[in-house]
């Protein structure tokens, strides 16, 4: 079992940037894949950004690839999400997840833990 708590969500012009970042529970952090994940209103939730146990392999959407930087460190058991030059269509709550595939995966079924989310709202 796993907890996950995200913060650092917030109001931002367009252009800006954030930093979320994913408090987790747990002895074992290391072991599990992460995810960061977003949903807009009236829309599905949406595949943003994997991480492996280690931090060594990370892979993204292709939209975000270039502005988004996902990481890890394992001893403090959290996640970040490094989200630059945002734009409106960024808005959306952003949750992490967690699943027991080591490597992670893109696909929202294989997470069985997720957090409560956090809202990032860009202004034009």
């Amino acid at each position: 079992q796993v907890q996950l708590v995200e913060s650092g969500g917030g109001l931002v012009q367009a252009g800006g940037s954030l930093r979320l970042s994913c408090a987790a529970s747990g002895r074992t952090f290391s072991t599990y894949g992460m995810g960061w994940f977003r949903q807009a209103p009236g829309k599905e939730r949406e595949f943003v950004a994997g991480i492996s146990g280690s931090g060594g392999i990370t892979y993204y959407t292709g939209s975000m690839k270039g502005r988004f930087t996902i990481s890890r460190d394992n001893a403090k058991n959290t996640v970040y999400l490094q989200m630059n030059s945002l734009q409106p269509l960024d808005t959306a709550v952003y949750y992490c997840a967690a699943t027991t595939y080591y490597g992670g995966s893109r696909i929202l079924s294989e997470y069985p833990y997720w957090g409560q989310g956090t809202q990032v709202t860009v202004s034009s």
